[in-house]
């Protein structure tokens, strides 16, 4: 997505001098996507970027996933995970519990009200759907203000700290790439501007401000990387403090969009998934679902079809309002369905015929399509229903009624 865009101070030209009001060098640093092919954007520092003067383990979360064998849909309670007075001692970054994942995709979910150290991904974009609490995003490339409904991206290996304000926890629902996350091609122009058909544009989305300018010795990053399979984490500590910063101008940036700014595009029958995505990464898609009017041709049945995922598992984050196909499965606000590929599943017993003649829809949900299977982390196995997987029959694994 090609959006240019210049934050604070920059010379005329690039890899030229740039000087502070003494004479000194401000230090130039390219930050940019697929070794120099790709988009980029040009950071100037006070320090030197590479000086550390220590690297030592950072013990991760629990980053180990279970096959989801014996083969079975399921529905995790993600507000189960963070009870009571958690979220005073947690922060976004340490405080994640890995829900499901694979080779391509991690899915997390925190809730906090407690500033996070620096942190940066190494591995790959995250995308964090805010569902409730508002605060700040520091950057290196400046603030960005954050609230519900926001869906914040954030560049590989972007230095940040998450601080939550207000009255309220924030709750997040973390998705992480092993390479990049971008709006879909099909809604881009072969310059990278959005084109007409697509459900938001540049002017949905927001990008950072004013650039935070902290100073310090001697401090600490956390960074999580990928030395070969394993997901392991380093503890850098800087020199100088990596919000030193003067400006920058550039396409790769962190942005924020808001779900509300997402517009639904319907039909007379039932529309598929594809047109509800926002993003895409490497072997998988991200969609939003929206309030939006909902099918119009007299015989109509606007909730979805019995599909079989035949390529994919089908990760759906219920974040507001209603959704009319999972009603009497006990799913709400804060859950997670689990449709992996293999066999079929859609609406719960009834929805399909309550639908007829419904003309609008009252729901909001975040869903992540996989085109390899996800394996199940601690986070599910601690909040699974055990019922779910049931409720189309009615009956439990041994015949009983469930």
């Amino acid at each position: 997505m090609a959006f240019y865009r210049q934050v604070g101070s920059v010379p005329p030209k690039r890899h030229t001098q740039h000087r502070d009001p003494g004479g000194g060098l401000y230090y130039e640093e390219l930050m940019g996507e697929e070794g120099f092919s790709g988009d980029s954007s040009l950071l100037y520092h006070r320090g030197l970027p590479p000086a550390i003067v220590d690297s030592t383990v950072w013990q991760l979360p629990d980053q180990r996933t279970v096959p989801n064998h014996p083969l079975r849909h399921r529905h995790l309670k993600l507000h189960d995970l963070f009870p009571g007075d958690a979220p005073a001692s947690t922060d976004v970054v340490t405080g994640r519990r890995l829900v499901l994942g694979n080779d391509d995709v991690r899915i997390s979910y925190v809730v906090s009200a407690k500033d996070s150290p620096l942190y940066r991904n190494a591995i790959g974009d995250e995308l964090v759907y805010v569902e409730s609490g508002s605060g700040t995003v520091d950057t290196v490339f400046g603030a960005l203000p954050v609230r519900r409904g926001d869906q914040v991206l954030l560049p590989r290996s972007t230095t940040h700290r998450w601080r939550p304000a207000g009255p309220e926890p924030l709750r997040a629902y973390v998705i992480e790439s092993n390479g990049h996350i971008t709006p879909p091609k099909r809604y881009l122009s072969k310059f990278g501007q959005f084109l007409e058909n697509s459900p938001y544009c540049e002017r949905d989305l927001t990008g950072p401000g004013e650039l935070p300018q902290e100073q310090g010795t001697e401090v600490e990053v956390l960074v999580k990387h990928r030395p070969g399979r394993e997901i392991v984490g380093t503890r850098l500590v800087y020199a100088a403090h990596p919000f030193d910063v003067v400006g920058w101008d550039g396409y790769l940036y962190p942005f924020t969009f808001n779900i509300e700014n997402f517009e639904p595009i319907t039909g007379r029958v039932h529309q598929p998934p594809p047109v509800h995505q926002a993003f895409e990464g490497t072997n998988f898609v991200i969609c939003n679902f929206v309030p939006r009017k909902v099918d119009y041709h007299p015989l109509s049945i606007p909730v979805p079809y019995y599909h079989s995922n035949v390529d994919s598992d089908e990760i759906m984050f219920y974040c507001g309002g209603n959704y009319e196909a999972r009603k009497g499965s006990g799913i709400g606000q804060g859950s997670v369905s689990v449709h992996p590929g293999g066999y079929a599943h859609g609406p719960q017993p009834g929805a399909y015929e309550r639908s007829i003649g419904i003309e609008f829809f009252d729901e909001l949900a975040v869903m992540v399509d996989t085109f390899r299977p996800l394996g199940l982390g601690e986070g599910a196995l601690a909040c699974e229903d055990p019922d779910y997987a049931w409720t189309w029959s009615g009956r439990g694994p041994s015949g009983e009624r469930a």
